[in-house]
This record gives structure tokens, sequence and C-alpha cells, in this order.
């Protein structure tokens, strides 16, 4: 039984050190861009998009599939770049190992 309340007391400090690490991930942001930095997307670690800015230059009403597709390149990008630091984050937090359910 010490065992179990050690194992107890180990999953609660764990738990709060992920939460804790949640919410600073959520404080930080990742930049990706496209089209040689025409268009720039800005992602936190929630995973969220926060800002997109696109040159003027790259607007070409003729061409509007060329702006769909950096927009999607960068968009992708960013998530894959937020993504890619919570689970570096989380991996420094759990040492590694694979936990399932926690990212």
């Amino acid at each position: 039984m010490k065992n179990m309340g050690k194992m107890m007391k180990q999953a609660q400090k764990l738990q709060s050190q992920m939460m804790k690490m949640q919410e600073e991930m959520a404080g930080k942001t990742i930049e990706a861009s496209a089209g040689g930095g025409m268009v720039r997307v800005v992602a936190d670690g929630k995973q969220q998009i926060v800002s997109i800015q696109i040159e003027k230059e790259v607007v070409d009403p003729d061409d509007v599939e060329m702006l769909q597709d950096l927009v999607l390149a960068a968009v992708n990008d960013a998530l894959t770049k937020s993504q890619e630091m919570v689970s570096s984050a989380m991996s420094k937090l759990t040492g590694g190992m694979n936990i399932p359910g926690m990212m």
C-alpha cells in the first residue's frame, strides 16, 4: 500500500506539472511562412492560429489558387511546428515516456 500512495503522489505531481506546462505553451507562439515569407502564420501552443500576414505583392486576382496554396502551406507548417513544440515540452516533462492520452 505504501507504493500505491507514492504512485498517487507522483501522478498528482505529474498532473500539476502538465497543467503548468499547458499554460506556458498557450503563451508561446511559433511562426511559419510560405512563398519566401510572402505569407506568414503564427500559431500558439494550443494549436490555434493567432495571426496570418499576407504581403500585397502575392495577391493576384488572376491567381487566387496560388495564394490559397501559400496560405494552406504556411498554416499547416505552423500547426506542425506548434505540435512539435508541445511534444518536445511534454517529452521533457514525462522523461520521454509515451503516456496514452497525453499528446
